[in-house]
C-alpha cells in the first residue's frame, strides 16, 4: 500500500458523499497510501435548480474551495474511489460529464490498470444504488481499468447495508453513522491492497 497513490474523486449535492469521500480519504491516509488527493467533480447543474434547494445551494458555498477533479488526478493515480447520488439508479450528469472528458486519456492507454472502487447513495433503500455502481463500473471497463468490489470480505459490510458493489447508503446525515464509516474504511484498504498488488506485478 505504501507506494500507492489514491485520488478520492467525489460529486455530492447536499452532503452524503461529501462525508463519504471524506471518510475515504482519511482511511487512505491512516491505510499508508503513498499520497491521497482529494477532489470533488464540478457542478454543472444550473443556478436556478440549485436555489430551489437550500441545502444543494448551502454544501455547494461550503465545499467551493475543494479543489475540483481533473485529468491529472486521474493520470496520476494508481487507486481511485469515486463516490457520487444515483440518479435515477444511473450516475448524475455531472459524474458522467467529467467522464465525457477523458476520452484523450483513454486513447493513449492512460488509464488502463487503474484500480478502482465506487460508493453511493439514495433517498432510500431501493433507489438505485446497485444499479449505480453497475454503471460506474461499466465505464471503467472501457477504461481498461479494474474494477474492485468491498464483496462480503469483511463482516462490517453486512451491517452497512450489504451492499456487494460498494458502500451505499440513504443520503441524510442521519444515516451517516459509524458502521458506514467502517464500511468506508473497509472498501478502501482492500482497493489499496489490489492496486498494490497491480503495481507491483506492473513492475516486474
Amino acid at each position: 500500500m505504501k507506494d500507492v497513490k489514491l485520488a478520492v474523486i467525489y460529486y455530492s449535492s447536499t452532503g452524503t458523499n461529501h462525508q463519504m469521500a471524506k471518510w475515504a480519504a482519511e482511511a487512505g491516509k491512516e491505510s499508508g497510501a503513498k499520497e491521497v488527493r482529494f477532489r470533488r467533480i464540478q457542478e454543472i447543474a444550473p443556478q436556478e435548480s440549485i436555489n430551489q434547494n437550500e441545502d444543494w445551494k448551502k454544501h455547494i458555498e461550503a465545499t467551493k474551495d475543494i479543489t475540483t477533479a481533473s485529468l491529472d488526478d486521474l493520470e496520476w493515480a494508481d487507486a481511485i474511489i469515486f463516490s457520487a447520488p444515483t440518479r435515477y439508479g444511473s450516475l448524475p450528469s455531472q459524474v458522467q460529464a467529467f467522464f465525457d472528458t477523458t476520452g484523450g486519456l483513454w486513447f493513449q492507454g492512460k488509464l488502463a490498470n487503474k484500480v478502482v472502487s465506487g460508493m453511493t447513495s439514495a433517498q432510500n433503500p431501493h433507489g438505485g444504488q446497485e444499479t449505480t455502481l453497475a454503471a460506474l463500473y461499466k465505464t471503467m471497463f472501457h477504461w481498461g481499468a479494474i474494477p474492485v468490489a468491498p464483496g462480503y470480505t469483511d463482516e462490517v459490510m453486512f451491517g452497512a447495508g450489504g451492499n456487494p458493489h460498494g458502500v451505499s447508503t440513504e443520503a441524510g446525515k442521519d444515516n451517516l453513522d459509524d458502521k458506514i464509516k467502517k464500511a468506508v474504511s473497509h472498501q478502501v484498504k482492500r482497493t489499496l491492497q489490489v492496486a498494490g498488488w497491480i503495481k507491483k506485478g506492473l513492475q516486474e
